[in-house]
């Protein structure tokens, strides 16, 4: 379908997430999906593993079995079952089974599904029910996996009638490996067979030309094959053998140099030396001299002795005769009398049925076994259509009751923004920290997963789920999106429920950190400040420590050696007085500027510049947040698990708080406020506190401003104009003199 392509179905539409997606709420919807335009489809391609779906309808929706359900497939599925029903509006329904009345008739392949589904429910006895349901489907094809003919062109042993047959299928699969059988079970197909008697023919043909041309093959008779094989054991050094006397022939200097010199034969006799006399096996056979023959009988290196004494017993007697020599001419002519039987062996077929012998392959070959396994083949495949029929009654029904939930979760996300309840994707439910996520994936491997998902802007713990009572183990991502992340942390550990209510144990083992609310980010930097402090503290604390430990150790030397008199001179440490004076002059600094800044603030206004301080310094921290989690997008958490989401699938803060649920006391339930381990606390800071509120809300209501130059003059505007008469009507001061 073109991504432009020109639609007059009325479509309609909801908002969720941030962006409009298409509703599929009828038949008619589903089956007009080949012309939604593809840039409106949330997602264009799924894996078809790690899902909360059946991985078997998935199978069958994959149709090139690459393991992932891309768009196309999906409107190829749709389609299909769509036109074999006569209202498409029932695969909105999502149902497990089918009256054989809406099955459609309008169609061959229609009609070939109504006929098989109407066998199916007859051979099981409930053709009177009128419908047909997937464990039906499953009952029928239970039904062929326990039979030995089941229409997948397979055979086992039990599918013969006799022991003869059932003997060659066993040594057709033990030497050609077998195929499974539908029921389960070991067996052969016709491919296997046909290269059976293939090989069985051509390796009966091989040793059949040996027998018609005995005189040329097989010069020895039965001990042809040893002779030759005696000859060939040491061919190579009779070869140098022979070699190196004609190289003595045409040059005598190089007589010593063919025997090895004395310097190589002193190498060795400093050696322990075995039996075999392995260590000079590369010397020559035997002494050379020009035109040399070969001694077989005495002469000969020791460590080649027993190879040339097999030769003369084994070959050169049974097709020369004995001799005490051999010439290079009967060396040449005893390789010719076998060059016959070596250009046999060359031509060797059937190879890999040779194990079995000739005598038990002409056995084979002369009895009807070949016949019978082809006609027991030929039987099985006579029932592929019937079985095809059954599996393409199984695809309907599994497309009847999968591919809407398949196309809400794909198409749009409707169960996953709707909240009723969970897609396809989610796996189950986080409890860890007081809290429940229920936006949880499978994931395989956490790092390849962690650097695609780091894009979403989500805080995120991958978590390791184990039950220790079975051993099954998963890994999942889970998005925490309520509360804040100070517990939170690598090793903590939780349970996971999966979507079956299994319980396992979990465990963090690795977190993105993001920003998890606007709360927590206005605390943020003040955490931040208090674990610097700290950390200062602890520092400066286990400094003092060491260097206390340190006047420790040189005050307990010093007492080993200094009188009682000396240690008590010891007095008080002025050095820590100067440097605890240096500290509070510090801190007195600082809150001396500290207050500075307020100096000329009214009062009532003190508060608000704490808080308008307050707003200052968690602001930007705030600020960031809110743009991070405007941000948050579960594109990139699907895509790094082979999702292709094609839309921002936003996570803002409503949807992202229905993901987490923080712990809450349940309606109605009385809370027992006594607690004899609580810490006991002081009544003073809340009468500090009223103090403070007191004195703020009196300090505003009677706060008069600072008094202007004027006012200082006389012109004040609230002096009492009484008072300012009579000061004018006053006689004049009489000037001090």
């Amino acid at each position: 379908m073109s991504n432009s392509a020109i639609t007059h179905y009325k479509w309609r539409f909801f908002t969720a997430g941030g962006f409009d997606q298409v509703k599929l709420e009828t038949g008619a919807d589903l089956m007009h999906l080949d012309e939604l335009d593809q840039k409106l489809w949330v997602a264009l391609a799924c894996p078809t593993t790690g899902l909360e779906f059946d991985p078997k309808t998935a199978a069958l929706i994959d149709l090139d079995k690459d393991g992932r359900i891309r768009a196309s497939e999906l409107i190829t599925a749709v389609k299909w079952v769509g036109g074999m029903l006569k209202n498409p509006d029932i695969l909105v329904k999502c149902q497990s089974s089918l009256a054989l009345s809406e099955i459609s008739d309008s169609t061959a392949e229609g009609l070939q599904l109504l006929a098989s589904a109407t066998q199916i429910i007859t051979d099981l006895g409930k053709a009177s029910a009128g419908t047909i349901s997937l464990e039906d489907v499953l009952d029928a094809n239970k039904i062929f996996s326990n039979t030995v003919f089941n229409g997948d062109g397979v055979i086992i042993a039990e599918s013969a009638s006799d022991d003869a047959t059932r003997k060659v299928i066993g040594e057709i699969a033990g030497i050609f490996g077998t195929v499974m059988d539908r029921s389960g079970k070991p067996g052969i197909d016709q491919s296997k067979a046909d290269a059976f008697f293939t090989q069985a023919a051509a390796y009966e043909a091989w040793v059949k030309a040996s027998e018609i041309n005995a005189d040329k093959i097989m010069v020895a008779g039965e001990a042809t094959a040893a002779a030759n094989t005696a000859v060939m054991a040491i061919k190579a050094k009779v070869d140098d053998f022979f070699g190196r006397c004609r190289l003595a022939a045409f040059d005598a200097r190089t007589v010593p140099i063919m025997n090895r010199s004395e310097l190589e034969y002193a190498a060795l006799a400093g050696k322990d030396l075995s039996i075999h006399a392995g260590e000079f096996a590369h010397f020559p056979l035997a002494q050379i001299s020009a035109g040399k023959a070969l001694p077989l009988k005495s002469g000969l290196n020791p460590a080649h002795a027993a190879a040339v004494t097999a030769l003369l017993e084994v070959a050169i007697k049974p097709l020369l005769g004995d001799k005490d020599e051999l010439t290079e001419a009967d060396w040449a002519a005893l390789q010719g009398k076998l060059a016959a039987y070596n250009g046999w062996l060359l031509s060797k077929g059937g190879v890999q049925v040779e194990g079995l012998g000739i005598i038990r392959i002409r056995e084979i070959l002369a009895s009807t076994a070949q016949g019978s396994i082809t006609t027991l083949i030929a039987k099985d495949k006579a029932l592929e259509q019937q079985v095809a029929n059954i599996s393409n009654v199984e695809k309907l029904l599994r497309y009847v009751r999968d591919i809407y939930l398949l196309c809400i979760n794909f198409v749009n996300f409707k169960e996953l923004y709707s909240g009723t309840e969970p897609s396809i994707f989610q796996c189950g439910t986080l409890f860890l920290d007081q809290r429940s996520c229920t936006l949880c994936l499978t994931v395989e491997d956490a790092a390849r997963h962690a650097s695609m998902a780091g894009l979403a802007g989500a805080y995120l713990a991958y978590v390791d789920c184990i039950r220790k009572g079975t051993g099954e183990k998963l890994s999942i991502v889970a998005i925490f999106s309520q509360g804040d992340d100070d517990n939170l942390m690598v090793g903590r550990n939780g349970i996971f429920y999966d979507r079956k209510g299994r319980d396992y144990d979990a465990t963090i083992t690795k977190i993105l950190s993001n920003p998890i609310s606007i709360r927590q980010a206005f605390w943020s930097p003040y955490k931040k400040l208090v674990r610097l402090i700290e950390e200062q503290i602890a520092k400066r604390a286990a400094a003092a420590d060491s260097a206390a430990n340190d006047r420790l150790a040189k005050t307990t030397e010093a007492v080993s050696t200094a009188t009682s008199a000396q240690v008590q001179q010891k007095g008080i440490d002025i050095g820590m007085i100067a440097a605890l004076s240096v500290a509070f002059g510090s801190i007195g600094t600082a809150l001396a500027y500290f207050l500075g800044l307020f100096k000329g603030v009214p009062p009532w206004q003190l508060p608000l510049m704490v808080i308008g301080m307050a707003l200052l310094v968690s602001g930007p921290s705030m600020i960031l947040a809110y743009m991070k989690l405007r941000r948050r997008n579960l594109g990139p958490i699907l895509d790094a698990n082979g999702w292709a989401v094609n839309a921002k699938a936003k996570i803002n803060v409503p949807f992202g708080t229905s993901l987490t649920e923080i712990a809450t006391l349940p309606p109605g339930a009385h809370i027992d406020i006594t607690d004899k381990y609580a810490e006991k606390s002081s009544i003073w800071p809340k009468v500090a506190l009223v103090l403070f509120v007191v004195w703020w809300a009196w300090s505003y209501w009677t706060w008069v401003p600072p008094k202007s130059d004027e006012s200082k003059n006389g012109n004040d505007s609230r002096t009492n104009s009484v008072p300012a008469v009579a000061a004018t009507n006053a006689p004049a001061a009489t000037p001090a003199k």
